[in-house]
């Protein structure tokens, strides 16, 4: 297990680090940071995640507070709509911005529309852990500050905000990492005149050769994203020790009857109307739109083949659901042993562990770059069992997530009578531990597969070939290209992508995992 994650994960890392240092030298570096226009890269990166992330936040609170606290019709229905867009393709977040702004007659390569799909990406962040944390917070001390006098506000302020604090901290954190990765979207919505260390990243090994910039760029944006990484886990990880057992009897939610409750449900609902829904619909809608009206004549198209692509975007999405399903089986497999691993303790499983983890402390364009360097000397960047390998790598903290709890949580004890009655090893792993572990197995799956089926900054390096083209490049492709049909071929090809990875989040969803 040690063996594959180094070769997957730590090897390609390691070129881009060679490749800083030794290839390029501390004074190439030094001229490289130099550049103004790094910085102005850099500053751009920082300043659109900063204003993405205060957005969010912005809007996020009022559904955290109205899923978290008030019981209403739909509450259900919020919450699953709002964890949808968190699973879809950047890409295809991006498309359907572009969608909605083109409809509006607005500009679509602009600060704005980057915000707004941040958002709209995002949003599932605040809501899920600081909406989690507001639910777990014990409602007496809230009541106890209004018995004394406190107003709505001055109870908020002074009691709510400050137990809610490390949980709004987190939810910044992982959102502004989210948003300073952003690759697709800058892509689609900014174009080339609104580049980040993403993109520049992308730009410079692919399309200039300049593969030292390119590994200063990243090393720069590693260092950037493993802090913001760390401090994000620990914050969660102390959310969670704060309010994971502070639910009591009186911890339910109020009716939706209670003074202000209509009002903040009101304002839940139209925010997730305007944030969430209507990118979609607009989404929907213009792959529906034809010249002469509106038709299925765009979903035809996704049959024929064009100059534009070296395969149909069938095809592409064929390429896809394949290397989702193997990424998903060889992220299950790793994920197995290394949850076994991590369990068994000791200098292996700690090694397993801090490894297994960093594809959530890099970005996938940044281990997309590592496997083009590193690999480059065995010649194995452009086969195409490399993509569906690299999925795995970035879906297997996901699978992990879901076994290693559930792995802890088999007692110790139900092994071993199951040996004192004589079962064998293997009849314990398939009689005792299999049955707990296939749900957890299933949702770590459904996860590595809705991650695998998006990929879209490792496999922009990878793909060389038809056989190794997926659907996400196939929809960047189109939407780059001049042309009404392309563009009805990309958001028809958007919608089905969207589609499949909604569905899954919706499984999820609906098993209570997500």
């Amino acid at each position: 297990m040690l063996l594959f994650l180094g070769a997957m994960v730590l090897w390609p890392l390691s070129a881009i680090l060679l490749r800083s240092f030794a290839g390029v030298g501390i004074e190439r570096i030094g001229g490289i940071l130099g550049r103004p226009s790094v910085w102005h890269v850099v500053g751009f990166t920082v300043g659109q995640a900063a204003l993405s992330t205060a957005v969010t936040l912005v809007i996020g609170l009022p559904i955290a507070l109205a899923v978290a606290r008030i019981e209403f019709p739909g509450r259900t229905a919020i919450r699953s709509l709002v964890i949808v867009p968190f699973v879809l393709p950047t890409v295809v977040v991006a498309a359907a911005f572009r969608a909605l702004f083109g409809s509006l007659g607005m500009f679509e390569q602009s600060l704005v529309a980057i915000i707004a799909a941040h958002v709209f990406f995002n949003v599932a962040v605040v809501v899920r852990i600081t909406g989690g944390a507001w639910a777990r917070l014990d409602p007496r001390y809230v009541e106890a500050a209004r018995a004394l006098g406190a107003s709505p506000w001055q109870a908020f302020r002074r009691v709510t905000l400050p137990a809610l604090r490390p949980a709004l901290t987190a939810s910044a954190l992982l959102a502004f990492l989210f948003c300073f990765t952003s690759y697709g979207v800058i892509l689609v919505l900014g174009g080339p005149t609104r580049s980040t260390l993403e993109t520049e990243i992308q730009r410079y090994a692919v399309f200039r050769q300049e593969f030292d910039v390119a590994a200063v760029l990243a090393l720069l944006q590693m260092i950037v994203v493993a802090t913001l990484a760390i401090v994000a886990a620990r914050l969660q990880r102390g959310v969670r020790r704060r309010t994971g057992s502070a639910r009591s009897r009186d911890s339910r939610r109020r009716p939706l009857n209670a003074p202000g409750s209509r009002l903040i449900v009101a304002l839940a609902v139209v925010l997730v109307a305007l944030v969430v829904v209507a990118p979609l619909v607009s989404l929907v809608a213009s792959s529906l739109r034809t010249g002469s009206g509106y038709g299925l004549a765009n979903y035809r198209r996704l049959l024929e083949t064009s100059d534009a692509l070296p395969v149909s975007p069938i095809r592409a999405l064929a390429n896809s659901l394949g290397f989702a399903a193997l990424a998903a089986l060889v992220a299950c497999v790793c994920g197995l042993a290394s949850a076994r691993s991590i369990a068994s303790g000791g200098v292996a499983g700690r090694l397993v562990a801090v490894v297994s983890i960093v594809p959530l402390g890099v970005s996938a364009v940044t281990l997309g770059f590592g496997y083009l360097v590193g690999f480059a000397r065995f010649d194995l960047r452009r086969s195409v069992w490399l993509i569906p390998l690299a999925h795995s790598i970035i879906g297997l903290p996901f699978v992990l997530a879901s076994l290693v709890p559930a792995l802890g949580s088999i007692p110790d004890r139900l092994r071993q009578v199951a040996a004192t009655l004589g079962a064998s090893p293997r009849q314990v792993v398939r009689r005792v531990e299999r049955p707990i572990l296939r749900r957890a197995m299933v949702t770590g799956a459904g996860f590595a597969m809705a991650v695998s089926i998006g990929e879209f900054g490792a496999t922009s390096f990878l793909s060389r070939s038809g056989a190794g083209f997926t659907a996400p490049l196939a929809v960047f492709r189109l939407l780059s290209r001049p042309g009404t049909i392309l563009r009805g071929q990309a958001l028809a090809l958007s919608v089905v992508i969207g589609a499949v990875a909604g569905l899954i989040a919706l499984a999820l969803e609906l098993r209570g995992e997500v």
